[in-house]
């Protein structure tokens, strides 16, 4: 695989100072997988062209790592060491650290400076989503775009065109930005990673997107795909990505004054804050978050006087471990700590603790169980536990048809089960409010298009009624 970086910025030379790398040396680095090679195919003060060429040893590649498909051969029979993905990042982490990470002993001043850069990839894989998944992550930062789509075999040219395309992109920005883009989207191009993606993966997404990645208006698809749609990873990302938007916005107010429009809320945001308005408005003064994840509804139900008992339950263990984490519970003042209960436990299995609360909230959970369990969940929530009030939230899966990555089928999460259509949700909740002597609204969640309806759904169940 190969990447070369060429600009027309005079003096072109420049290019070298700030890559650290002379023009008239070959270098190579060693990495776990392979070798790295960077060489200039091109040096003057017109036109410099840097290229980073990555050996990869399919030996180095197959010990230690990840399975890449799903047959038996998978580790011996795959494209990792063709295309440029996750490989491709640690490279240039590799061999150009001085350059990403702002630095340039001899001329620092050229650190900010914008250059006419072009950069060549050859090849990088969109599985799903092709070439508006790339247009997708591109084009938003200002990229011009251009691609050509290789097909399967070009002595079979019936077989059709592949998911692999050359990538070039141009653009006038600081040469640390453009490795910085590099770094974090490649990557997510194929949502596949050939090492172990650990917690400390989240700080170098952060690190990488800082200044961008926030308010990339496909942040939290670059998110999932990057930490390979492990959830509770993408969770923490989000956050600590709207508490970056929210520090510099709160910046700005400083310095500009009072009047200062505010970042828009993601889905989940509005999601959590309509489901803390139902309950509020229903009167209860004992919740429980049923499937509570990292706490954030604890964390606003604490804020509300009118919850004197509050309760969140998990099967996760450690999402509950990072719930306490979130909400500081060793510093919790005692009242709070009095209003506040966390434990372990599943929503299919007939449970005592689960009852006796005035409301109840299920936040996008129910799609993580399969179907043929739904009727244990049913039994659980409103025959045993019977709270007063109980509010569930789901995917619309008519909506999906306006992501463009997705591909008819596809679910939003890999570990969904099952997506309903609002027809299905609506249906489902009638049916389960009849056995049941509850009533239910359906509202939906997030912005409304007129044909396909709202991102989400919520049904509100309100019983006697």
């Amino acid at each position: 695989m190969l990447l070369t970086i060429t600009t027309r910025s005079k003096p072109a030379g420049n290019l070298s100072f700030l890559l650290h790398k002379h023009p008239n040396k070959l270098q190579s680095f060693d990495l776990s997988i392979g070798k790295a090679h960077v060489y200039y195919p091109e040096s003057s003060d017109e036109k410099t062209s840097c290229a980073l060429l990555l050996d990869i040893d399919p030996i180095d590649m197959v010990r230690g790592t990840r399975s890449s498909g799903g047959f038996s051969l998978s580790q011996y029979v795959n494209d990792r060491p063709y295309v440029a993905a996750s490989f491709m990042s640690v490279a240039i982490a590799k061999a150009f650290s001085t350059a990403m990470n702002g630095t340039c002993k001899n001329k620092p001043e050229l650190v900010d400076v914008p250059m006419d850069l072009e950069a060549q990839i050859t090849v990088v894989a969109a599985p799903k989503g092709g070439e508006r998944l790339i247009r997708t992550l591109f084009k938003p930062l200002g990229y011009k775009i251009e691609l050509e789509r290789h097909i399967l075999d070009e002595q079979f040219p019936d077989w059709g065109e592949s998911k692999y395309f050359t990538l070039n992109l141009k653009h006038t920005i600081p040469l640390q930005t453009l490795l910085t883009h590099l770094y974090v989207l490649l990557p997510a191009l194929d949502n596949e990673k050939h090492y172990y993606v650990s917690k400390s993966e989240v700080d170098k997404l952060l690190d990488k997107g800082k200044g961008w990645l926030a308010d990339h208006p496909a942040r939290e698809q670059i998110v999932n795909r990057y930490l390979i749609n492990l959830r509770s990873f993408s969770r923490v990302a989000i956050e600590r990505l709207d508490e970056e938007v929210v520090h510099e916005s709160d910046e700005k107010a400083e310095e500009e004054g009072p009047v200062i429009e505010k970042k828009k809320e993601s889905l989940h945001q509005r999601r959590l804050k309509l489901v803390l308005a139902k309950l509020k408005e229903s009167g209860a003064s004992s919740v429980i978050d049923m499937g509570c994840g990292e706490g954030k509804l604890l964390k606003m139900l604490l804020k509300e006087r009118q919850f004197r008992k509050i309760t969140g339950t998990d099967v996760s263990y450690s999402e509950l471990a990072k719930a306490k984490s979130k909400l500081h519970w060793d510093d919790l003042a005692p009242k709070q700590k009095e209003r506040l209960d966390l434990f372990q436990g599943a929503l299919t299995y007939k449970d005592k603790r689960l009852a006796g609360y005035d409301g109840a909230a299920i936040v996008e959970v129910i799609e993580h169980l399969d179907e043929d369990r739904l009727t244990s969940f049913e039994r659980v929530i409103f025959e045993f536990a019977k709270p007063k009030q109980v509010i569930i939230t789901t995917p619309n899966s008519d909506y999906n048809v306006l992501y463009e990555n997705m591909e008819a089928g596809d679910m939003r999460h890999n570990d969904h089960r099952f997506e309903w259509s609002r027809k299905e949700f609506k249906a489902w909740a009638e049916a389960v409010a009849n056995r049941n002597n509850y009533s239910v609204e359906i509202l939906p969640i997030g912005d409304t298009d007129e044909n396909v309806g709202a991102p989400s759904q919520m049904g509100i169940f309100k019983y006697g009624n």
